[in-house]
């Protein structure tokens, strides 16, 4: 058994969710890839995969190996395009996770710009809300916002955003603006559930408000278009509401009760080597979202 085929053929396996989708992601047939995949468990004397009639999914064991096959081969690839002087071009794929407002405003126009500059190498940008991990999720760089609590990852401070309370010109017409936090209690408001939970709203002073939403939403896309229409207030991130606010759809409350700025930053795990690829996207991603964050205000 060659252990880095069969590495592979494991690998190809719990990303395509079954043999047959290996099979065909490898070009090897499916017998093969079978019996690598048998051989292997048979040598770690443990079972990778669950098989089920809808597919494949990793035991414990599975996923720890599967993590660790994945930096192995990542690691021999590299090595092979150093030997062989891929360091004057750098190429490969490169998999990012960024929130879905921020990633889809600023992370995907600097990567495309990116993607000119370096044409060998591509990239696989995944907009979401939910928290990824990085062994699981298969991601080489994330850019998370707020305190960061895992100490494995290596970050890049981007800058920082406000969370915000805002309305329509409408509601506040209507119901009057709030003056201090308590006041929240007495207006509708639209709920966040990525940032709400749990479902309370704190201030810099530390107090919190219980929220009893009208409207509960899991996007600030949703969150926003809501308040626009006058449902009530709702907190996002500065960033997620700037075009609301610059042309008048929506109004910022309670400036002055606003908690702290929460920190961007752009992480990636701590390596031995960190891959070409990557330290060519971070350097050229890093410094321009920076400015744009800056220049946006």
């Amino acid at each position: 058994m060659d252990r880095f085929d069969a590495m592979r053929a494991a690998l190809a396996a719990a990303d395509a969710g079954s043999l047959s989708a290996a099979a065909r992601r490898l070009n090897t047939p499916l017998p093969t890839i079978s019996r690598q995949v048998a051989e292997l468990e048979a040598r770690l004397g443990a079972q990778i995969f669950t098989r089920s009639a809808r597919g494949l999914s990793l035991t414990d064991a599975g996923r720890d190996y599967i993590a660790a096959a994945r930096r192995i081969l990542e690691e021999v690839a590299e090595a092979e395009r150093a030997a062989g002087g891929a360091y004057a071009a750098p190429q490969g794929a490169l998999a990012v996770s960024a929130p879905l407002v921020f990633g889809r405003l600023h992370i995907a126009p600097v990567t495309a710009a990116f993607l000119e500059v370096y044409p060998l190498i591509s990239v696989r940008l995944d907009l979401s809300d939910r928290f990824i991990d990085f062994e699981d999720d298969g991601v080489d760089a994330a850019v998370r916002i707020g305190a960061l609590v895992d100490s494995t990852l290596i970050g890049m401070k981007l800058g920082e955003t406000r969370l915000i309370v805002c309305a329509s010109p409408a509601y506040l017409a209507a119901r009057g603006a709030p003056a201090r936090p308590a006041d929240v209690a007495s207006h509708a408001c639209v709920g966040f559930s990525r940032l709400d939970a749990p479902g309370v709203w704190t201030f810099s002073s530390g107090e919190t408000i219980a929220l009893k939403p009208r409207f509960s939403v899991n996007t600030a896309e949703a969150a926003l278009d809501a308040a626009i229409a006058g449902v009530g207030l709702t907190r996002v991130f500065c960033y997620q509401a700037n075009a609301a606010l610059a042309d008048g759809r929506l109004v910022e409350v309670l400036r002055e009760h606003a908690p702290a700025p929460a920190p961007i930053t752009l992480l990636h795990p701590a390596r031995a080597r960190t891959p070409t690829k990557l330290r060519a996207f971070l350097s050229y991603v890093a410094p321009r979202v920076r400015a744009r964050l800056s220049n946006s205000g």
